[in-house]
C-alpha cells in the first residue's frame, strides 16, 4: 500500500513538471553558464574577487570548459592554458 502511494506522488510529481522541463534545464544551463564565467573571468581579464576560492574547482570544470565556450559563441578557446578544441 505504501508503495502504491510512493508511485501515485512520483507519476504526480512528473505530470506537474512535465510543460516545465525546458524551462528548468534553460534556468540550470544558464546558471551554470554564469558559474563558469564567473570561475574563468578571471583568464579572461576580468577582475574575480573570489579567483583564490574558485581556484581549485579548475580540473573538475576544465571537462565542461568546451561546451560553454561554444555556447557562448566562441568557436575557439579563448584561453592559451586551456586547449580543447
Amino acid at each position: 500500500m505504501l508503495e502504491r502511494v510512493k508511485q501515485l506522488v512520483k507519476l504526480y510529481e512528473e505530470i506537474l513538471s512535465m510543460p516545465h522541463r525546458t524551462e528548468i534545464a534553460r534556468e540550470l544551463r544558464e546558471e551554470d553558464d554564469l558559474f563558469l564565467l564567473m570561475l574563468y573571468s578571471e583568464m579572461i581579464g576580468i577582475p574575480n574577487p573570489v579567483y583564490y576560492y574558485t581556484l581549485e574547482l579548475y580540473p573538475y570544470m576544465i571537462e565542461r570548459f568546451h561546451d560553454w565556450h561554444l555556447r557562448m559563441g566562441m568557436e575557439k578557446s579563448p584561453l592559451s592554458g586551456i586547449r580543447c578544441c
